[in-house]
């Protein structure tokens, strides 16, 4: 008779166990052999007297590049030509930083572009109403 509990991980709907392990354990999840996209942890738990616990977590995998659009979002409703910015990076060999690329452009949000035209506005009155005051 055992007297630890084990675990058994499974991924996905796969009949096949990733491993089965007495408790407590440790264990790296490789996930660079499961396909980029939604998946599921399932991790079937049995005590020594046989009784078994069932836990499922879902996760998102995303080993291939990210890739980053502007222009359009999620359920947007568009009509006519939509410009669109779209980048695309990986990671790399996550031991040397590549610069290139690294980085998504974006253009200036409106709320800057309103912030410069009130302070270009500010600067103009104050440099109007300055200049009249020394004047006399």
């Amino acid at each position: 008779m055992k007297s630890k509990s084990e675990v058994t991980l499974f991924i996905d709907d796969e009949l096949q166990p990733v491993g089965v392990f007495p408790t407590p354990v440790s264990f790296d999840l490789d996930t660079t052999k499961l396909p980029d996209g939604q998946h599921i942890l399932k991790i079937v738990s049995k005590d020594h007297k046989g009784k078994e616990g069932i836990k499922k977590i879902p996760f998102v995998v995303r080993n291939g590049p990210a890739i980053a659009i502007e222009g359009l979002k999620k359920d947007e409703v568009v009509d006519g030509i939509v410009p669109l910015m779209i980048n695309s990076y990986g990671k790399g060999d996550q031991t040397s930083f590549v610069l290139h690329g690294s980085e998504t452009p974006r253009s200036i949000p409106i709320w800057i572009i309103i912030l410069l035209i009130l302070f270009v506005g500010w600067a103009a009155f104050f440099t109007i109403t300055s200049d009249s005051i020394s004047l006399f």
